[in-house]
């Protein structure tokens, strides 16, 4: 288990040993009512042993908390896959967590996407993506799969243009300037964005510069119907199912919108930028 996932687990331990001391129970008393060991609560309330749903159930039914038990639940699910590193996730290539999305996207009816600095996968062109492609794999020194990475990545697209699917995108300025594969690939992909404007399924959102920012700016985050939330880092990828951090995400993606542009104000920054880059040899 990774640092982050222990200190998940643990995290949890400490609530629920909240609840039970909530409840007017010693640790004696709950594992009497329960049936189980002594030592079976303190390793869970400290960190040290799972916890199963079966289990969970009886410890909110004992403690009086049983209206916390879908929130519980879903924390339960998610410590143990929240935190998967990147070089696990790309032992064998870029090209396996390609495929891993495209279910996901298969299962999903609405997506929120925030990306600051990069131009959202989906809607890349092949040769950004090959580009973005080149720099994951040599930053985590994996196998070069990239041509197969980037076909699937573009198999993504079919999503935009069928189905009762909607994309709501917000991007950062920055993500216009950010150099992947040089001026004639940023030139191409800056086209692509004003062509995917017109999509009756997608909202392209830009947050200017110099917009006034009601939140701060974070790392790289999808929402995936309200089920999930994807969070990217350097490291690993985040995956978050609790219903109260959702609620968070989606609260934060909610502000960010109030700072982005759309329609006419999105494509003139996109147009200038484009310009920019035409300049560029």
């Amino acid at each position: 288990m990774s640092h982050q996932a222990q200190q998940a687990r643990e995290s949890f331990g400490t609530r629920l040993r909240e609840l039970r001391r909530d409840g007017g129970l010693t640790g004696r008393a709950l594992a009497t009512a329960a049936g189980w060991h002594l030592s079976k609560v303190s390793r869970i309330e400290h960190g040290k042993q799972n916890i199963s749903e079966g289990d969970l159930r009886v410890w909110c039914r004992i403690v009086g908390a049983e209206e916390q038990l879908p929130d519980l639940v879903a924390t339960v699910r998610n410590i143990e896959a929240m935190w998967v590193e990147w070089r696990r996730m790309f032992t064998a290539g870029a090209r396996q967590p390609q495929k891993r999305s495209l279910s996901l996207y298969q299962r999903t009816t609405t997506f929120r996407i925030y990306h600051p600095t990069v131009v959202w996968g989906t809607l890349q062109t092949a040769d950004y993506a090959a580009a973005a492609f080149r720099q994951v794999i040599n930053f985590l020194q994996i196998p070069d799969d990239t041509e197969d990475a980037v076909a699937l990545r573009m198999q993504r697209q079919q999503f935009l243009y069928k189905g009762d699917r909607r994309f709501s995108v917000i991007l950062g300025e920055q993500a216009l300037s950010t150099n992947f594969g040089g001026a004639d690939v940023m030139r191409g992909q800056l086209d692509r964005l004003l062509a995917v404007m017109t999509l009756p399924r997608l909202s392209l959102g830009i947050i200017p510069r110099t917009a006034e920012q009601l939140i701060w700016p974070g790392n790289p985050f999808s929402l995936f119907d309200d089920r999930l939330v994807v969070v990217e880092t350097y490291s690993a990828e985040l995956t978050v199912t609790q219903p109260r951090e959702l609620t968070l995400y989606e609260r934060a993606f909610s502000l960010l919108q109030q700072s982005a542009v759309y329609g006419a104000e999105a494509r003139a920054l996109i147009t200038a930028a484009l310009r920019e880059w035409e300049r560029e040899e």
